[in-house]
């Protein structure tokens, strides 16, 4: 890495405007060991994707640079590579012409995978050109090698001469062990677990229906059928799934739940199983627990003006309680992930009970909690007290003891950070006071309650404009008349509003929707508020003090961002009832 190229890579990110000219020279006098340092420092400093990146690696390397996101391959191109070396060089062939091919490389250093390529193009008197690409265009174009229903094809096939024969499901007095081993069925469970992960899924749903098993992945929070199987092979597939997960295969009475570590894709996935037992067979569900390589920033989850304010103001506080409120799957877990990795510094000790882990944080101490073994959220708690934590992470407030033990560690100088399900953040406190919690200490100890709600976000490859009906934009524009100008992000006009919607692309899914991001509401509790609390919390002087720090709810903040772009009016009227 000699002075000359790194120069030539920051010229390249000071001409894309990436970073300013007093950046620019601080890069310049900054030394560097390797371009493993100099890349997680410029990740840092410069705002750059990781096609941006991508691209400026390719400058540095004097690679040209490619991308293949949304670009469909000729399946005769594609498998001049074969796909057990394409997943272990992370390289793609995406182009041929005459004798002509063109090969994307994530790492354009591998001359392991460079070698291999060019071992199989000579056979058949091939030239290649190599370009860089991202991880993401890699993946976009090796899923492209089979289909979901084509590779499961191929194992039903096999399949229905071993699970069907005349009469129904394979013989009850067949040996389990060797039904569940059958390649077949591995290759089935395999395949709907790593088509789970490209397809960027939460869950995965196994179910039977009349006489088929369907598969359904819930993709940035709606569920979509993947893949209908043949009744005859769901029996088999749940015992699979159940030997992976270490639980009993011939418990079919009562509901189980277990855990599957997994390499995909050289990343370590953690699947969280419950199995349910329904009339005659059983019912498997898999929630998919990958940790990010980088934690998301508030900013990256939806967070923005004041509600970001409040939030970077309150998880810094030594002590007290701060509140997330939210149903299942809004959220809540990551915005934690997100604050843990703010406040994880050396000199803090931070302790978590979660059930599960679902995030691994490295330096932070994080316990599971067993109800099974009487080993709770109370119990785990008043454990956790004695350990001498900085900061208490609790997953959840679900029962009074919990609640209590949660205020007294507030009290007593410590900094709490749990969630609790309510519908919104003025419900979290009378939710509170039905737990048993007195008025007196909840006011002296809650700082900050937010609640949030996850939208989809609209698929920036096929982002259109849309005309909605006239009712709708009335509506729109009286939500925003309404909002505090103090509260508006910038660009937000209710008189010049602009809608967009996803138009489906090969980059989404064909859905128009591309990730998700949190509308918020954040209760910043001030003084006034905590004597409005310490009274017995009144509704209507809480809703005056909220209008004092310029208060938004959510469907406010949904629809700004609905005029800013990021979403649409309609994921946010069916997330906040609008």
């Amino acid at each position: 890495m000699t002075p000359e190229e790194t120069k030539k890579l920051f010229d390249y990110i000071r001409e894309q405007n990436f970073i300013n000219d007093d950046q620019y020279q601080e890069l310049m006098q900054q030394k560097f060991s390797s371009f493993a340092e100099m890349e997680k420092y410029l990740r840092r400093v410069a705002l750059l994707s990781g096609e941006d990146w991508t691209q400026a690696k390719g400058v540095f390397y004097g690679v040209e640079y490619a991308n293949l996101i949304g670009r469909n391959i000729d399946s005769e191109v594609l498998n001049v590579l074969p796909q057990s070396l394409s997943e272990n060089y992370q390289m793609v062939v995406f182009n041929k012409e005459g004798g002509n091919l063109e090969a994307g490389l994530v790492d354009p250093t591998n001359f392991k995978a460079i070698e291999a390529l060019n071992f199989l193009a000579r056979k058949k008197e091939y030239k290649v050109k190599y370009y860089i690409i991202s991880e993401e265009s890699y993946r976009a174009a090796a899923k492209q090698y089979e289909t979901l229903g084509e590779e499961v094809g191929e194992a039903l096939d096999t399949a229905e001469a071993i699970f069907a024969p005349k009469e129904d499901i394979y013989d009850a007095d067949e040996d389990v062990e060797d039904v569940v081993k059958s390649a077949p069925v591995s290759k089935i469970v395999s395949v709907v677990l790593r088509h789970a992960i490209e397809g960027r899924a939460s869950d995965i749903h196994i179910e039977p229906v009349g006489n088929q098993s369907k598969v359904r992945y819930r993709i940035d929070g709606v569920l979509h059928t993947t893949i209908v199987l043949p009744i005859y092979v769901h029996s088999a597939l749940v015992s699979k799934i159940k030997v992976m997960a270490n639980l009993k295969i011939d418990e079919t009475r009562i509901p189980q739940d277990g855990r599957i570590r997994m390499k995909i894709h050289n990343k370590d996935v953690d699947f969280r199983i419950s199995t349910l037992p329904l009339m005659g067979q059983e019912k498997v569900v898999m929630r998919i627990l990958e940790t990010p390589e980088k934690a998301p920033s508030f900013g990256d989850l939806g967070f923005m003006g004041l509600q970001l304010k409040v939030v970077e103001e309150n998880i810094y506080k030594p002590n007290g309680l701060f509140l997330l409120t939210g149903p299942t799957g809004s959220g809540k877990s990551t915005t934690l992930f997100a604050a843990l990795n703010y406040l994880n510094k050396e000199e803090v000790n931070i302790a978590t009970l979660e059930d599960p882990v679902e995030y691994y944080i490295p330096g932070v101490n994080q316990s599971q909690i067993r109800p099974e073994v009487n080993y709770t959220f109370a119990s785990g708690l008043r454990a956790l007290l004695r350990q001498d934590p900085d900061i208490i992470m609790v997953g959840e407030i679900r029962d009074n003891e919990t609640a209590e033990l949660a205020i007294h560690a507030g009290l007593t100088g410590h900094s709490v950070l749990t969630t609790l399900h309510t519908n919104s953040g003025m419900g979290a406190i009378p939710r509170l006071f039905d737990m048993q919690v007195e008025p007196f200490l909840l006011a002296s100890t809650l700082n900050a309650v937010i609640a949030q709600r996850l939208v989809r976000k609209i698929c920036p490859k096929c982002k259109v404009e849309e005309k909605l009906p006239s009712e709708v934009i009335k509506h729109a524009k009286e939500v925003l008349d309404s909002i505090p100008k103090e509260a508006l992000y910038p660009n937000v006009d209710s008189n010049n509003m602009k809608f967009y919607r996803g138009q489906g692309c090969a980059n989404c899914g064909q859905t128009g929707y591309k990730g998700r991001l949190a509308i918020v509401e954040a209760i910043n509790v001030t003084r006034g508020l905590q004597d409005i609390v310490a009274r017995g919390f009144a509704r209507a002087e809480a809703e005056e003090e909220l209008r004092k720090q310029f208060f938004t709810n959510m469907e406010q903040d949904g629809i700004e961002k609905v005029v800013l772009g990021m979403t649409t009016m309609e994921e946010v009227m069916r997330v906040s009832k609008a």
